[in-house]
C-alpha cells in the first residue's frame, strides 16, 4: 500500500517499505491488525520539528502482527522499522529490519532473524539456507549495542555508502524476507503446551531487551513524554503476546 510518508523519505526506505509489503502479499495469506485507534497515525514535535509517525499492521495464521513503523522528523531524520512476531503455536525466529538516516544518506541498516531458543540457534532449516547466501562485503560495517546478544549470526549490520551498497542491502533483506516467509508457511503449529511456553518466553525477552533502545526511548519521550512512550514501547513497536 502506497503512502504519503514514504515518497517523502529517502529513496532507500521507499523502497524497503515497498518491498516488504511486497514480499508479505506474495507469500503470505494476510488480513487486517486492529492497532489502537489513536497509535495507528501519530503526529508530535521534536525540538521545533514535525515528527510524524505510520503503523501499518497485518496478522497471518503463522504470524500474530506483521509491523511496519515509518516515521519522519522534519527534513534531518527518517525512519523505518519493521518486524514481524510469530504466532507462539509456530517455533519461528524473530525477522526485523531498521533503517535510520536522512537526506544525506542512512547512517543504520539492520536485517535479522533473532533466534527464540535459551542457546541462542536458529533453526537448522534456517541456519543451512542463510549460510547458502552469497557473501556481500560492506565498507562500514556497525557494532551492535550492548543488548545485541538477542541477535544471530547472521545479522546485518552496516553503514550503507552508496546507492550499490544500499541496493545490495535491500536484496538481503529480499532474501531473508522470503527465505523466511517460505519457511513459516510450510511449518507445522506445535501442540506441546511446554513447547508454546517456551516461544513465548523467547519472545518476551527478544521485546524486553528492544525496549532498552534508549536512542528510541529518548527521541519519543521528547515528542510525547514518558507515559506515552512506554505505552507505545510496550503496545505497538514490542508487544508480547499472553
Amino acid at each position: 500500500m502506497q503512502t504519503s510518508l514514504r515518497s517523502r523519505q529517502h529513496p532507500l526506505i521507499h523502497q524497503l517499505a515497498n518491498c516488504i509489503e511486497s514480499v508479505w502479499q506474495e507469500h503470505l495469506d494476510l488480513s487486517p491488525y486492529q492497532v489502537p485507534e489513536d497509535l495507528g497515525y501519530v503526529e508530535g514535535c521534536l525540538e521545533g520539528e514535525r515528527l510524524v509517525i505510520e503503523n501499518h499492521c497485518y496478522q497471518t495464521p503463522q504470524f500474530r502482527k506483521l509491523h511496519l513503523e515509518l516515521a519522519q522528523v522534519g527534513n534531518s531524520l527518517d525512519i523505518l522499522h519493521c518486524v514481524m512476531f510469530p504466532n507462539p503455536e509456530y517455533a519461528l525466529p524473530i525477522f526485523g529490519s531498521d533503517l535510520v538516516g536522512g537526506r544525506s544518506g542512512i547512517n543504520a541498516a539492520i536485517v535479522d532473524l533473532s533466534p527464540i531458543n535459551k542457546d541462542r540457534s536458529l533453526p537448522k532449516i534456517y541456519h543451512t539456507r542463510l549460510s547458502a547466501l552469497s557473501a556481500i562485503q560492506f565498507s562500514q560495517p556497525r557494532a551492535l549495542p550492548q543488548w545485541g546478544d538477542i541477535f544471530s549470526e547472521f545479522c546485518l549490520f552496516v553503514r550503507p555508502v552508496d546507492t550499490q551498497e544500499e541496493a545490495a542491502f535491500l536484496q538481503r533483506v529480499r532474501e531473508f524476507l522470503i527465505l523466511h516467509c517460505q519457511i513459516a508457511s510450510t511449518s507445522t503449529p506445535l501442540t506441546s503446551h511446554l513447547e508454546v511456553a517456551r516461544v513465548l518466553s523467547g519472545q518476551k525477552s527478544y521485546c524486553t531487551k528492544q525496549q532498552q533502545n534508549d536512542k528510541t526511548r529518548r527521541v519519543l519521550e521528547k515528542s510525547f513524554g514518558s507515559e506515552w512512550t512506554e505505552r507505545y514501547m510496550t503496545t505497538m513497536l514490542f508487544d508480547c503476546a499472553a
